[in-house]
Protein backbone atom coordinates (compact mmCIF):
# COMPACT_ATOMS: atom_id res chain seq x y z
CA UNK A 1 0.00 0.00 0.00
CA UNK A 2 1.49 3.58 -0.96
CA UNK A 3 2.17 5.88 2.33
CA UNK A 4 -0.31 8.88 2.90
CA UNK A 5 0.49 11.67 1.96
CA UNK A 6 1.06 13.95 5.27
CA UNK A 7 -0.57 17.28 5.87
CA UNK A 8 1.73 19.90 6.57
CA UNK A 9 0.21 22.09 9.19
CA UNK A 10 -0.78 25.94 8.01
CA UNK A 11 0.12 28.74 10.51
CA UNK A 12 -0.55 32.39 10.12
CA UNK A 13 2.72 35.17 9.73
CA UNK A 14 1.92 38.11 12.06
CA UNK A 15 2.89 40.56 9.75
CA UNK A 16 2.01 39.65 6.00
CA UNK A 17 -0.91 37.56 7.86
CA UNK A 18 -0.46 34.95 4.74
CA UNK A 19 -1.17 31.25 5.89
CA UNK A 20 1.97 29.67 5.11
CA UNK A 21 3.55 26.27 5.95
CA UNK A 22 5.03 25.76 9.17
CA UNK A 23 8.45 25.00 8.25
CA UNK A 24 8.55 28.39 6.36
CA UNK A 25 8.22 30.17 9.24
CA UNK A 26 9.98 30.51 12.76
CA UNK A 27 8.59 30.22 16.05
CA UNK A 28 8.58 32.72 18.85
CA UNK A 29 7.46 31.78 22.38
CA UNK A 30 5.82 33.59 24.94
CA UNK A 31 5.86 31.68 28.52
CA UNK A 32 3.41 32.28 31.41
CA UNK A 33 6.14 34.13 32.99
CA UNK A 34 5.87 36.44 30.33
CA UNK A 35 10.00 35.05 29.06
CA UNK A 36 9.92 35.96 25.40
CA UNK A 37 12.77 33.81 23.16
CA UNK A 38 12.93 32.65 19.23
CA UNK A 39 12.37 28.71 19.58
CA UNK A 40 14.26 27.47 15.81
CA UNK A 41 12.69 23.77 17.07
CA UNK A 42 9.07 25.03 17.21
CA UNK A 43 8.45 22.47 20.32
CA UNK A 44 9.15 24.71 23.35
CA UNK A 45 6.18 25.07 25.99
CA UNK A 46 4.49 28.59 25.80
CA UNK A 47 2.18 30.38 23.30
CA UNK A 48 3.61 30.66 19.82
CA UNK A 49 3.58 32.93 17.30
CA UNK A 50 4.93 33.26 13.87
CA UNK A 51 7.15 35.45 11.29
CA UNK A 52 7.93 34.03 7.80
CA UNK A 53 11.62 33.57 7.18
CA UNK A 54 12.20 36.26 5.50
CA UNK A 55 14.36 39.39 6.45
CA UNK A 56 12.38 41.36 4.61
CA UNK A 57 9.18 40.30 6.86
CA UNK A 58 11.13 40.87 10.35
CA UNK A 59 12.40 44.63 9.00
CA UNK A 60 9.26 45.04 8.44
CA UNK A 61 8.05 43.97 11.90
CA UNK A 62 10.80 45.95 13.19
CA UNK A 63 10.13 49.18 11.95
CA UNK A 64 6.21 48.72 12.35
CA UNK A 65 6.12 47.18 15.74
CA UNK A 66 4.46 44.41 15.27
CA UNK A 67 5.91 42.08 17.76
CA UNK A 68 5.39 44.54 20.06
CA UNK A 69 1.94 44.68 19.66
CA UNK A 70 0.99 41.22 19.33
CA UNK A 71 3.30 40.11 23.09
CA UNK A 72 2.51 43.42 24.56
CA UNK A 73 5.61 44.56 25.69
CA UNK A 74 8.51 46.76 24.68
CA UNK A 75 12.48 46.65 23.59
CA UNK A 76 12.35 43.26 21.43
CA UNK A 77 15.66 44.22 19.89
CA UNK A 78 17.07 41.26 21.26
CA UNK A 79 14.10 39.26 19.18
CA UNK A 80 14.44 40.87 16.15
CA UNK A 81 18.42 40.44 15.95
CA UNK A 82 18.06 36.89 17.15
CA UNK A 83 15.18 35.96 14.06
CA UNK A 84 17.95 37.80 12.07
CA UNK A 85 20.66 34.94 13.00
CA UNK A 86 17.69 32.32 12.49
CA UNK A 87 17.24 33.66 8.75
CA UNK A 88 21.10 33.55 8.55
CA UNK A 89 21.21 30.06 9.40
CA UNK A 90 23.50 30.96 12.75
CA UNK A 91 22.89 29.32 16.15
CA UNK A 92 20.75 31.21 18.67
CA UNK A 93 21.77 31.27 22.52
Amino acid sequence: MPKKNKKTPLRKCLVSQEMLEKDQLIRIVKTKEGEIFVDPTGKKNGRGYYVANDLSVIETAEKNHVLERHLKTNDLQSIYNALKQVIHGETIE
